[in-house]
């Protein structure tokens, strides 16, 4: 998704109306934490808040057409830095004295300010982020820090407590499918499925639609769930197997299968269908909800939760699994 200031960005409109306020009151912050899960959009916004503040036109929104512009959208803006690191789970200590500390004294090359992104911030080991720390304390005056983390509690109460915090929240559902009819060309069906899969992660949601594999997935996993009750031992030991083949993926199977379960449910309590997320497996979601009991239900999404909860801790994956099935097998009717 190409940047081009606030405009396009979906959703958080309460931290869009706050960074815009504070570009127009000239009272931005020194440094800034933007917290959120992975897709939720914390580069996007911190990208277009750098472009609205390098913009030429020194507006409260960024117009995307100016030189400074362009160079931000292209990643080669002298005054922006996208701090890196070369290890996958580490920020050291002297990749932030080598790309910040050592840096930050340096005049602004173009216009009157200097931006730090920090992707993955949390990943700043504890001397990297008492190197920080300094500089957050006494910034040069045209200095702003943006840290990005999905995991915020990791991080330096000393750190956080210098940082004005900004939390991106879901994008609401309609927003997301919307997104996706219009942009992504998605059928209506199609979006309304991934836009209750991505539950309001718009990074989510456009990888997904992106990824030709999903349908595939959500079928093979739809199956699995419909069958389950009629397996036998060594088709539910075969099934498990395939599983763990495909096991990067097993955190999705399990928002799939809690999203057929939730359909169920409020199809059983309600009688409507207009609401459901996977509309066209009307027929079996209609026959499961006579047929099974409330309890078992919520019995069943528990045992998923519970499922996430053991592979997490590293219990063995087969085990979990089969407890799992065995909990579908023994509360899902019709």
């Amino acid at each position: 998704m190409s940047v081009s200031g606030f405009r396009n960005i979906l959703g958080n409109e309460e931290l869009i109306d706050h960074l815009k306020a504070a570009i127009a009151g000239n009272r931005v912050s020194h440094a800034y934490l933007i917290s959120g899960d992975p897709g939720s959009g914390k580069k996007t916004l911190a990208e277009a808040f750098a472009m609205t503040l390098l913009c030429e036109k020194h507006g409260d929104d960024a117009c995307g057409e100016c030189a400074s512009c362009r160079k931000v959208a292209d990643r080669n803006h002298p005054d922006l830095i996208w701090v890196t690191h070369e290890k996958m789970n580490t920020i050291t200590v002297d990749e932030i004295r080598a790309q910040v500390v050592n840096t930050v004294d340096i005049l602004p090359y173009e216009g009157g300010r200097k931006i730090y992104i920090i992707p993955d911030a949390e990943k700043m080991n504890a001397q990297a982020q008492n190197a920080l720390l300094k500089t957050i304390e006494e910034p040069p005056a045209y200095v702003t820090i943006i840290l990005l983390a999905a995991s915020p509690e990791a991080m330096l109460p000393t750190i956080l407590s210098r940082c004005t915090k900004l939390s991106m929240k879901p994008v609401p559902d309609k927003t997301v499918v919307d997104y996706l009819i219009e942009e992504m060309h998605l059928p209506d069906y199609e979006a309304g499925v991934v836009a209750a899969f991505a539950q309001g992660n718009i990074g989510r949601a456009r990888a997904v639609a992106s990824d030709g594999s999903f349908d595939e997935l959500r079928n093979q996993t739809l199956y699995l769930i419909r069958h389950a009750q009629n397996m036998d031992t060594a088709e539910m030991a075969e099934e498990i197997r395939a599983l763990k083949e495909d096991k990067d993926k097993i955190g999705d199977i399990f928002d799939i299968m809690t999203m057929y379960i939730r359909d169920v449910l409020y199809f059983k309590a309600t009688r409507d269908v207009d609401n459901l997320i996977f509309t066209r497996e009307i027929s079996s979601i209609s026959a499961n909800a006579a047929a099974s009991s409330y309890e078992g239900l919520q019995t069943i999404i528990a045992g998923i939760d519970k499922c996430r909860t053991r592979l997490r801790a590293n219990v063995n994956f087969e085990l979990a699994l089969e407890l799992l099935l065995l909990d579908i097998k023994e509360y899902l009717h019709g």
